[in-house]
C-alpha cells in the first residue's frame, strides 16, 4: 500500500515535473502545477492497485517500458467528460444544413463518414447515431459510418458496452429513447443501453491526437471534435487540428466545441457557423 510518509508529501516538485513533462510531451496536454493536487489523488488509486509504496518507484515502473501500466495511467490523467446531446444546436444545424448540402452533390445514394474525435464514454457518437438513423429514415438513399475514438481504454471499453446510467439519458428525446435505448431487464439497475442497430453503426478506435498520422484509409465528411482541444497549448491545437484537416475531404466540416476558436490559426478552414467550418 501507499505509504503514509509518501502519502502526506505528496508529489514532490521533481516527481510532478518529470511526469508533466511526460504527459505533455506524449500526451499533448497541458499540465500546469494547478492540476498536481488532481494527479496527486488519481495516482494514489494507481499506486495501491499495484502496491507500490512512492511515487519513484512508479515513475521508473512506467517509464521503463511498461506499457500496461502506461495505458492505465494515461487513462488515470485524461478527462472523460461528455453527454448525450451537449451543444445540441450543432445536430440541428447538421440535419438542417450540412446533411441536406450534402444529398444534393449526391446522385441517387450518399454514404457519408463521420469521425467523433475524443469520444469518451460513447455519448456523442450514439447522439450522432440517433440523429443520422432519423435523418437516413426521413432520406431515402443516406446511409453513414461512425468512427470514434479516444485516448483511454476505460472510456473505449464504457462506449463500446453502450451501458449508461437513466440519468445520462435525461437529454435524449422521448422518443428517441423509445427507439434507441433497452431499458435492463433487473429492476434494481436503473441503466439504459443502446440498441444493437444503433451499436453497430459505430466503430470504436484508440488514436493518440500527438501520433504523426491517424490510422485511416480515406477522408471524412464531417469531424466532430468537440471540447477536445481545451487541454491543449495553443500550438499543440493548430498542430493537431493541421493532421485532422489531412482526413476531411474538401467541403467537408469540422465541428469544434463553443469553447473553442480557430483564430490566428493557419487551417485550410472557412467559418460556416460558431464553430462549425468547411474544409477549402
Amino acid at each position: 500500500m501507499l505509504g503514509e510518509s509518501q502519502a502526506a508529501a505528496g508529489i514532490s516538485d521533481r516527481q510532478f515535473k518529470r511526469l508533466s513533462a511526460f504527459i505533455e510531451r506524449e500526451l499533448g496536454i497541458k499540465m500546469p502545477d494547478t492540476k498536481r493536487v488532481m494527479l496527486e489523488s488519481r495516482l494514489q488509486k494507481r499506486l495501491r492497485a499495484v502496491r507500490i509504496d512512492s511515487y519513484d518507484e512508479y515513475i521508473d515502473r512506467v517509464f521503463s517500458g511498461d506499457d500496461a501500466e502506461l495505458i492505465h495511467m494515461i487513462d488515470v490523467v485524461t478527462t472523460n467528460k461528455t453527454d448525450f446531446f451537449r451543444e445540441p444546436d450543432h445536430f440541428d444545424i447538421l440535419t438542417k444544413r450540412l446533411l441536406p448540402k450534402a444529398l444534393e452533390r449526391s446522385a441517387e445514394r450518399c454514404t457519408m463518414s463521420f469521425w467523433s474525435a475524443g469520444c469518451a464514454t460513447g455519448e456523442e457518437p450514439y447522439t450522432l447515431a440517433m440523429v443520422l438513423e432519423e435523418f437516413a429514415a426521413a432520406h431515402r438513399g443516406f446511409d453513414y459510418r461512425i468512427i470514434a475514438s479516444d485516448i483511454s481504454t476505460r472510456a473505449l471499453d464504457a462506449a463500446m458496452n453502450a451501458v449508461y446510467d437513466a440519468d445520462r439519458v435525461v437529454p435524449v428525446p422521448p422518443s428517441y429513447k423509445k427507439k434507441y435505448l433497452l431499458r435492463s431487464r433487473d429492476p434494481a439497475k436503473n441503466e439504459v443501453r443502446i440498441k444493437r442497430e444503433l451499436r453497430d453503426k459505430v466503430s470504436f478506435l484508440r488514436i493518440n491526437f500527438m501520433d504523426d498520422g491517424f490510422p485511416f484509409d480515406g477522408q471524412f465528411d464531417v469531424i466532430f471534435c468537440r471540447n477536445v482541444i481545451i487541454y491543449f497549448d495553443r500550438a499543440t491545437q493548430e498542430r493537431i487540428l493541421g493532421r485532422m484537416c489531412r482526413y476531411l475531404r474538401t467541403g467537408g466540416n469540422l465541428i469544434l466545441g463553443h469553447s473553442e476558436t480557430l483564430t490566428s490559426m493557419d487551417l485550410p478552414l472557412r467559418g460556416l457557423a460558431p464553430t462549425v467550418y468547411e474544409r477549402i
